[in-house]
């Protein structure tokens, strides 16, 4: 439905977004997931039409709506900061659009008071249609800036970083929400974020970006589990990564299995999840990598540990609450660490995975 086709964008001489290429298909929900700076809200911006890409294309069921202004491109974007009118009530901050759009301006205030009034259950802001928006809490905000959005009736809804000024229980709540609203309305929405939980949890298809690229793009457990390059690796924050002169000697140390030699001479850097780690006590008998136990950080669901190796890098161990009892492990003792081979992940110098 929308293809995005080699867009490149610079400030200044400095590229923001460089090469960025893909699709999103009919009623499909994209997480865009990236950190500060990688270029994400450039893209999005450009996507709405608020920026002009120095160079691409990008099409809308076929047309080519790259020049076209923001308000004639029929998609829908939801800004970080909400950008409500503070002079307006909620009912108004929503109708907003259909009142004042340059094209198929609504006039009839019976047909606006229906649509607007499905609108606001549809987001569960029912009984909160006459408060001003200085009177109601940041989630309801975001259901009113996002109410205003898809009032209109885009064929695609944009949401930069739709999560990140609620707190936890609410983020929570909206993600299980944001997901019903899109099925309801049946349009696809590309959701911003620089949480990889987030973006695992909601997308149906992920994209990395890091540097102004999209480095990888797939179904998100195939990125979680098997991702294709290392800064993809390191947007999970679920992995240790081992590089550097010290890796053939970790790999030694930790390894559970063989690897083919082959794989090990290319390799530059490993990576291992951090609940595919064994912990086991420092005897004669025990393999593994050496590694002083520091502290551990209890989560709710997982407890993390946290370990100092020879060379003083930190290395990271979590067991999941479901699958074992917490270990008493002794602050500042030496324990060992292993883990199958086929749990680890090897990259070359580019860092791109290694069949």
């Amino acid at each position: 439905m929308l293809e995005v086709r080699s867009i490149f964008k610079g400030f200044a001489g400095v590229p923001a977004l460089s090469d960025i290429s893909f699709e999103v298909s009919e009623n499909e929900y994209i997480t865009l997931l990236g950190s500060s700076g990688s270029g994400k809200s450039v893209m999005l911006r450009i996507m709405a039409g608020l920026l002009n890409p120095d160079a691409g294309q990008i099409f809308l069921r076929g047309e080519d709506i790259t020049n076209r202004p923001c308000h004639e491109r029929r998609i829908g974007f939801v800004q970080q900061k909400y950008a409500l009118f503070p002079h307006l009530n909620v009912f108004d901050n929503i109708a907003f659009g259909l009142r004042h759009r340059n094209n198929d301006r609504m006039t009839d205030e019976s047909l606006i008071t229906r649509k607007v009034s499905e609108m606001i259950e549809l987001v569960g802001l029912t009984g909160q249609e006459q408060k001003m928006t200085g009177q109601i809490s940041g989630g309801q905000k975001q259901r009113v800036s996002l109410a205003r959005t898809l009032v209109t009736s885009p064929e695609i809804c944009l949401l930069d970083e739709p999560l990140g000024a609620l707190d936890a229980n609410l983020r929570e709540r909206m993600t299980i929400e944001l997901q019903n609203i899109r099925k309801e309305l049946g349009i696809s929405f590309i959701h911003v974020t620089g949480n990889e939980f987030e973006a695992l949890a909601m997308g149906q298809k992920m994209l990395v970006m890091s540097e102004g690229r999209i480095v990888q793009q797939g179904e998100p457990q195939t990125l979680y589990t098997m991702p294709q390059d290392l800064i993809t690796a390191k947007s999970m924050h679920s992995f240790n990564i081992f590089s550097g002169d010290m890796m053939a000697d970790y790999l030694k140390a930790g390894i559970k299995g063989k690897v083919p030699a082959t794989k090990i001479s290319r390799a530059s850097h490993c990576a291992v999840r951090m609940d595919k780690i064994s912990v086991a006590n420092s005897s004669a008998k025990a393999s593994g990598l050496e590694a002083t136990f520091l502290t551990s950080e209890f989560l709710g669901n997982k407890v993390i540990y946290f370990f100092k190796t020879n060379d003083n890098r930190i290395c990271e161990v979590e067991d999941h609450m479901s699958l074992s009892e917490p270990k008493l492990l002794n602050a500042n003792s030496t324990y060992r660490l292993s883990w199958d081979a086929s749990d680890m992940l090897l990259y070359d110098e580019n860092k791109q995975l290694i069949s």
